[in-house]
């Protein structure tokens, strides 16, 4: 899913995800279904020339995962990077839930410039 989101492929990560996925950015709400993440990021990655996530720590057990990563995106103005701590849980293959945590205020300074 980070590599076809790297690529701006939305449609490739939503189908790496379950029909009824929870999509939760906790500082700004959650969207529930494929139809519903594809409108969520979608515009905003049309927004970037590119798109980078280093994942700095991941850790695994059973269906749970969950990761510390620097999100990246390539604005008009430059690189922007925002801290992510993130969990991911998978049901039969694909993603049920994914839920990021990070700072609003910090990640909407930054992306306005």
């Amino acid at each position: 899913m980070i590599a076809a989101l790297e690529r701006k492929d939305v449609d490739a990560a939503v189908e790496l995800m379950t029909d009824d996925v929870e999509y939760d950015n906790v500082p700004m709400g959650a969207v529930h279904g494929r139809d519903a993440v594809r409108a969520a990021l979608t515009p905003f990655l049309a927004r970037c020339a590119g798109v980078e996530w280093q994942v700095l720590h991941q850790v695994e057990q059973g269906d749970v995962v969950m990761n510390e990563r620097v999100d990246r995106f390539e604005m008009p103005g430059g690189w922007v990077g925002i801290q992510v701590a993130g969990l991911f849980v998978v049901r039969d293959g694909r993603i049920a839930l994914w839920r990021d945590y990070f700072d609003l205020a910090a990640a909407s300074a930054a992306l306005a410039g």
